[in-house]
């Protein structure tokens, strides 16, 4: 059988080579490629190198070379349609049909590259001359230099029919098989599809030019216009820039999924240069599998009005049933009507880049949405919030994110809303009441990783209980996160080494507001303590702390957990069910007794009043447990005891 090129050029697009090969090959990261000891020749040092950006292996100590079909024909011994027909089934790819209509159209392809190719060299030709004056103004005035046009292939379509006569000699079948002109029934005659137009050529991965994207100048409907669909182009199934911003990609971790056509070029020329865009639709499927074939985690960032928004969340459900373990997308939520080429204008790399490295999570993306969204004034409103929540959560059709997503966003709710409320008009505690142990766990993880910071040996020492602190606030989790890469590379760093090791990483502005803000003042929050017993106390509570944490979580575990029995219909539910309420009443009463402890070390060795004064670092009074001042701090997002 004979299969379509376009089909081979989806399947090796779809089909990691990297993955493929590993499977029997030890492969090693080399700089942008990988390698390994060559399968088709014994030898002890690595000659067989893989480049999964241009898609191919090749062996310096014997020559073999080819794709990720060929590998699966050489090393498994298949015929070359059992190795598609292989590989199109773990890409999830329908086989095309054998048929003389079928042969009939991958002969008619032939040759389609050269007329689209030829295209794009006639209209960047066109913006060079006489007729491109106020296409090249436009360009000038979006500050776009002349390498970045060059880079981009930038081309102007003049008005009437001139392409048609310019390209004649392959005929207006195949020039209306690309897309290039259409035809007026009415008239019965042809025309240039493209028609006084900034033109943006668009690339397959493989770096073909197989369509186009012209934005009008001057007045005139729509503001862009795109290729009609093709035997080459699919705007479902491509992604503007992707055959230059791929191979970047892969290599910086990061990949930036804009608008349009001029925000993905204002970015390459400011230096972000990972950014595509899809073409003029919402994001598609087979379009978010592509993002996550370059890197794991791809980040959104639409324009900063109602479309931009929408667009998002859009792009968000699209996305929750597709999720999977290491496998999602983040979010950057632009200024009000701001979009990437006038952000990046005005705040330049650096100031972009600061944003991207805040971009949300997408969990915390959609619990942020749906509350948006929703009034949360009654309990009932409260409770159509949780319930839409579940809704969005259930699509996801991988059982451990989906555990992961409910676990996550139970958490967002309790801590938005509370475990259990008192009544708004109860009276606060009096202030001359003893200090109890805080109902806001947050405060005092809070405080845990200041004295982190003044006591790098303690961390260094436990660096297990410092990864399993629940820290809510996503900028003090990077810091925590610096905080343990830091001593993983040097665990002998002082207080002050450390200091300047997490500030030489971007951190300096996240020290300073997390040691202008906490609220409970213990002897390990203060630089003039006692050293050993400051180390010994915080040892102490940061182990406790990370204990309480861990049962409060496996609590929501395993609420859910009998959630979905109540819903489902399993034989031995009743079984089930009883062997979770036994473990839930397990993790109450560890929970209690961590609780307790807690208070009890609390009430003998802190918050001590003396060393707010004693504080270098200018903090105000420490409000009362339950006081609105307390209240305030609750960005801490930290879990609240039962």
């Amino acid at each position: 059988m004979a299969f379509p090129e376009t089909f081979l050029d989806e399947l090796r697009a779809r089909v990691g080579l990297v993955q493929v090969i590993q499977r029997r090959v030890k492969l090693t990261k080399a700089g942008r490629e990988w390698k390994g000891c060559c399968p088709f020749h014994n030898e002890k040092t690595p000659s067989f190198y893989v480049n999964e950006d241009k898609g191919f292996y090749h062996c310096f100590g014997c020559g073999a070379h080819g794709d990720v079909i060929r590998f699966v024909v050489e090393q498994e011994g298949l015929r070359f349609p059992e190795a598609v027909r292989s590989l199109a089934a773990e890409a999830g790819l329908a086989i095309p049909e054998e048929s003389p209509e079928a042969r009939e159209r991958q002969k008619a392809q032939a040759g389609l590259h050269d007329i689209t190719s030829a295209a794009a060299t006639w209209f960047t030709e066109q913006l060079g001359g006489l007729s491109g004056a106020n296409a090249r103004r436009y360009i000038e005035e979006r500050g776009l230099t002349p390498e970045t046009q060059k880079r981009f292939l930038l081309g102007y379509a003049p008005d009437g029919n001139k392409l048609k006569s310019a390209l004649a000699k392959h005929g207006e079948a195949k020039l209306t098989e690309v897309g290039l002109i259409g035809h007026a029934e009415e008239r019965d005659e042809s025309y240039d599809r493209f028609r006084n137009r900034l033109m943006f050529p668009i690339r397959d991965p493989r770096g073909r030019v197989v369509g186009f994207g012209g934005r009008i100048l001057g007045d005139g409907q729509p503001k862009y216009l795109n290729s009609p669909d093709t035997a080459l182009f699919d705007k479902g199934r491509l992604l503007y820039n992707l055959d230059l911003a791929g191979p970047l990609a892969r290599k910086s971790g990061r990949l930036i999924v804009v608008e349009g056509y001029m925000d993905t070029i204002a970015l390459a020329q400011a230096g972000v240069e990972e950014a595509v865009a899809p073409l003029g639709t919402a994001l598609t499927e087979w379009q978010l599998q592509l993002l996550w074939r370059v890197v794991p985690e791809p980040v959104l960032c639409f324009d900063g009005d109602a479309a931009g928004k929408r667009a998002a969340e859009r792009a968000t459900l699209k996305a929750l049933p597709l999720l999977a373990p290491g496998q999602s997308l983040r979010i950057l939520t632009l200024p009000e009507g701001q979009d990437p080429d006038d952000l990046v204008k005005v705040e330049g790399k650096e100031g972009f880049e600061a944003r991207l490295a805040n971009a949300s999570p997408l969990y915390e993306y959609l619990w942020q949405t749906v509350v948006a969204a929703s009034r949360a004034d009654t309990p009932e409103t409260r409770a159509a919030i949780k319930a839409k929540l579940r809704e969005h959560v259930g699509t996801i059709a991988d059982k451990d994110v989906r555990e992961q997503y409910r676990l996550l966003t139970d958490d967002l709710f309790f801590r938005h809303f509370g475990w259990g409320s008192r009544s708004a008009a109860a009276p606060l505690p009096p202030r001359s009441q003893p200090q109890r142990w805080p109902r806001d766990i947050a405060a005092a993880t809070h405080s845990v990783l200041i004295g982190l910071l003044n006591h790098p040996p303690v961390a260094a020492d436990n660096p297990e209980s410092v990864a399993r602190l629940t820290i809510g606030n996503r900028k003090r989790q990077r810091l925590r996160d610096g905080l343990l890469s830091a001593l993983g590379w040097n665990p002998e760093l002082t207080r002050e080494e450390l200091d300047e090791t997490l500030r030489a990483d971007g951190l300096a502005a996240i020290i300073d507001e997390a040691r202008d803000s906490y609220s409970l003042h213990y002897s390990f929050t203060s630089a003039r303590s006692d050293e050993a017993r400051a180390r010994s106390m915080l040892a102490t509570m940061l182990k406790a702390l990370a204990d309480y944490q861990d049962v409060a979580v496996e609590k929501i575990v395993v609420q859910n957990e009998l959630r979905e029995l109540d819903e489902g219909e399993d034989s031995d539910r009743d079984e089930r069910a009883a062997a979770l309420m036994e473990r839930r009443r397990e993790l109450s009463a560890a929970e209690r007794a961590i609780n307790e402890r807690l208070a009890r070390w609390h009430e003998d060795h802190g918050p001590d009043p003396d060393l707010r004064a004693r504080s270098t670092h200018g903090h105000t009074p420490e409000p009362e447990p339950g006081s609105p001042a307390q209240a305030d701090d609750r960005d801490v997002a930290g879990t609240k005891a039962a």
